[in-house]
């Protein structure tokens, strides 16, 4: 069986059957995904389970058919991971290693865009204006494929990525170490131009579609609204990241 393979289709590798993809995660490669066929149970079963929990990478059970169409082939024993080009870190220990560094740091918090465009353009907007992480969620998020990489012009493999298991525990996190979260909404009366943005600070990006969750608006210490004619509602989140972005750093200069 051939363990790796070329995936043309979306420019990046697959690993499938039991061994290889529990060899892939013990080796510390870089996993985007896991498929696991919907019907598998045991001891495999529940020790990737486990696995994929303590590493935070996504697990997504689904029928028999997707797996035979995504490995081109019925030697996948039910379970096959995705590569991804980027390396994950963990919040919880690159947050100590920030304070210490006495940095003026920005965390920017992606909850749910789903757009590998988008993730690229705020990728970029981000590397170009010195946020120093951005942190995703390990489930309603565009995968951090090769796809990502190209639309980021590159600067996905530039700019530290977390992956965290739950985006409202780690606001809460962020909040107790001492972090001040942001987050944009239409509803505040507060202009981004008056917010003080000094000191270690985090920024919630919402979806595409929805912006940023009501659930998420309660956890965040501050709301503001990006000045704009009143021409359009509203603006798409690779734009609206830009402005904020540029806004902290011309602050912070």
């Amino acid at each position: 069986m051939k363990l790796i393979k070329d995936y043309n289709k979306n420019d990046f590798q697959l690993v499938y059957g039991k061994n290889p993809v529990m060899e892939a995660i013990n080796s510390k490669v870089e996993i985007d995904k896991i498929l696991v066929h919907n019907t598998m149970r045991g001891d495999f079963e529940m020790a990737l389970r486990a696995k994929c929990k303590e590493l935070t990478i996504p697990l997504v059970k689904v029928p028999l058919e997707k797996l035979d169409h995504a490995a081109n082939s019925r030697q996948h024993q039910g379970v096959l991971a995705y590569t991804s080009p980027v390396q994950f870190h963990k919040l919880d220990y690159v947050l100590p290693h920030l304070f210490e560094s006495g940095k003026d740091f920005t965390l920017v918090i992606l909850e749910g865009i789903t757009d590998v465009r988008n993730i690229g353009a705020i990728s970029r907007s981000a590397l170009a204006f010195d946020v120093d992480y951005l942190i995703i969620p390990i489930k309603k998020t565009a995968s951090i494929t090769e796809d990502a990489v190209k639309a980021s012009a590159g600067a996905l493999l530039n700019i530290p990525l977390c992956r965290e298991a739950s985006l409202q525990n780690t606001v809460r996190f962020l909040k107790e170490s001492g972090v001040r979260v942001f987050a944009s909404s239409l509803d505040s009366d507060k202009l981004m131009s008056d917010v003080d943005w000094s000191g270690p600070k985090a920024v919630v990006i919402g979806s595409e579609n929805h912006g940023v969750s009501r659930e998420m608006l309660a956890l965040v210490d501050e709301k503001f609204k990006i000045t704009q004619s009143a021409k359009i509602d509203s603006l798409n989140v690779s734009v609206a990241s830009g402005i904020i972005f540029h806004e902290i750093y011309k602050q912070k200069g």
